[in-house]
């Protein structure tokens, strides 16, 4: 079935028809949640490890994601 979505990478093709077959081929060790795409995966992790790689310069608070962090710096 198509949809009529059209793009200019083989990679945009494949996770738009993820959402299609709803297809999650990434999958936690830890916890056994799945994703779409690997990044997705890559986030997810950081529950399980603690891992903040996104820190205020300000005031050293730290963040899992980055859009995280830049919506605290508005808030400075």
């Amino acid at each position: 079935p198509e949809c009529g979505q059209r793009f200019t990478q083989c990679s945009q093709l494949i996770d738009h028809r993820r959402a299609h077959t709803s297809e999650k081929p990434f999958s936690c060790a830890d916890c056994g949640k799945s994703f779409t795409r690997h990044s997705q995966l890559v986030i997810h992790c950081r529950i399980h490890t603690g891992e903040k790689p996104f820190s205020c310069a300000d005031c050293g608070k730290s963040f899992t994601v980055r859009s995280n962090l830049i919506a605290h710096h508005r808030a400075h």
